[in-house]
């Protein structure tokens, strides 16, 4: 494979996969059953389980 090649294909293939990525990975943060593990994400510093006071 020449390189001419090799970037015509990263540059076609390369960011249809990237952009397929990217929306799977938003929407594994965004559904449903996600919420429950970023509201104790999100509440995590203020649990108050040390003994520093």
């Amino acid at each position: 494979m020449s390189y001419d090649a090799a970037r015509h294909f990263a540059d076609s293939w390369g960011l249809v996969f990237m952009g397929a990525t990217f929306v799977v990975l938003i929407g594994w943060a965004l559904r449903p059953k996600a919420k429950s593990l970023h509201d104790d994400a999100a509440n995590m510093i203020f649990d108050k389980d040390d003994d520093n006071g």
